[in-house]
């Protein structure tokens, strides 16, 4: 009797341990999941910060540290020069063959000097200088040296697209480092997009060349035919015109007599 109450109390005690810790596992379940929840969270943030981290600030110069942009491309080689004058035109360009520096559209010199301050690199890659042409950095698209107030230079030589076509291979102040190699970036499009213009493009029309310009094409298109009829019709029309033989009258006989 006593052994099966024994029994009896150890079965309550081991039933009522269960209970006990399924019960306090149950609340701790939520918060369990929660927490999982929370560190996946944390995981993913951190992820995006080490991926926000591998984009470089590729200058640390500012658009007024700017003097002079020089720009080489396939077709032409341009100059842009900053005017030290408060009033307009800010930029001047001198083009090839050109006698003196005309003055440069304000909107496309802004745009390619906003991607050099603020542009950024994805990623980079240090390869052997032989590899270049793997990158189209041996013959580049484009080659932009800049001039900073302070008398320090800068470059950036822009090579081809990369696989998917998203960015370009770039070079920026390319070395060559102790062990041989040179870095190689992955850069916007957007650079090659501000460079591989028409000269037209550069170029700031002033009212004056504008109304100059107008004037010729209206002297142009404003010379009518009937106006000044060429050589040609007036000679026809000259020789169509008849020429009237005077007619001899002679006496009446009837008179005579």
């Amino acid at each position: 009797m006593k052994r099966t109450t024994l029994t009896l109390v150890i079965l309550a005690l081991g039933l009522s341990g269960f209970v006990y810790f399924d019960e306090i596992r149950r609340k701790n379940q939520p918060q369990q999941f929660a927490q999982s929840h929370l560190n996946k969270i944390n995981q993913g943030n951190r992820q995006n910060q080490q991926n926000q981290t591998t984009q470089q600030q590729i200058f640390s110069f500012n658009v007024e540290d700017v003097l002079s942009i020089d720009i080489k491309t396939k077709d032409y080689t341009l100059n842009l020069e900053k005017s030290q004058k408060l009033e307009a035109p800010k930029w001047s360009i001198k083009l090839p063959k050109s006698p003196k520096p005309e003055p440069a559209k304000e909107a496309i010199v802004s745009y390619l000097t906003d991607l050099l301050v603020k542009g950024k690199s994805e990623s980079s890659v240090s390869i052997s200088p032989n590899q270049l042409s793997e990158f189209g950095l041996d013959k580049p698209q484009a080659t932009i040296d800049i001039k900073l107030k302070n008398q320090k230079t800068h470059q950036v030589i822009l090579g081809k697209p990369n696989f998917n076509n998203s960015f370009l291979y770039a070079q920026v102040d390319p070395v060559i480092d102790n062990n041989g190699n040179t870095q190689v970036l992955l850069v916007s499009k957007d650079f090659a997009n501000a460079v591989n213009r028409e000269l037209s493009e550069w170029q700031e029309i002033s009212q004056a060349s504008a109304n100059k310009a107008n004037e010729k094409n209206s002297e142009k298109s404003g010379k009518q035919p009937s106006e000044e009829p060429d050589q040609k019709t007036q000679q026809n029309t000259k020789n169509t015109k008849l020429e009237l033989a005077p007619i001899p009258i002679y006496p009446n006989p009837a008179h005579t007599k």
